[in-house]
């Protein structure tokens, strides 16, 4: 089970979507995240472009804890299509993208 809930990692999806307009909201949002919620959005992000299968999520999460070497703000906003990759790794889960998505702006 994960610490992160999805809805949290929804929310940096969405504001990935729009980062020249949510930098400093989304760096604030994931800077307040505990180090394990940390360790799984990047691993999450990692499953979704490919670096990981979906089944080796637990390796994914503690090679995101042993390898951190910046800020993980610093490391996702600086990861090309990191809005693609998060909701490609929910998928990949197992999670339902649109109807997390939805229960965050309220459809």
């Amino acid at each position: 089970m994960l610490e992160i809930s999805t809805r949290k990692i929804a929310q940096v999806a969405l504001m990935a979507r729009e980062l020249g307009r949510a930098e400093g909201e989304l760096r604030a949002f994931i800077d307040r995240l505990g180090i394990d919620e940390q360790a799984e959005l990047t691993a999450i992000m990692w499953v979704g472009r490919g670096s990981f299968e979906p089944e080796e999520l637990a390796e994914a999460i503690a090679t995101a804890k042993s390898e951190a070497s910046t800020p993980t703000a610093d490391y996702l906003i600086g990861t090309p299509h990191l809005a693609d990759n998060i909701e490609a790794g929910l998928d990949a889960l197992g999670v339902d993208v649109q109807d997390v998505e939805d229960d965050v702006i309220g459809r």
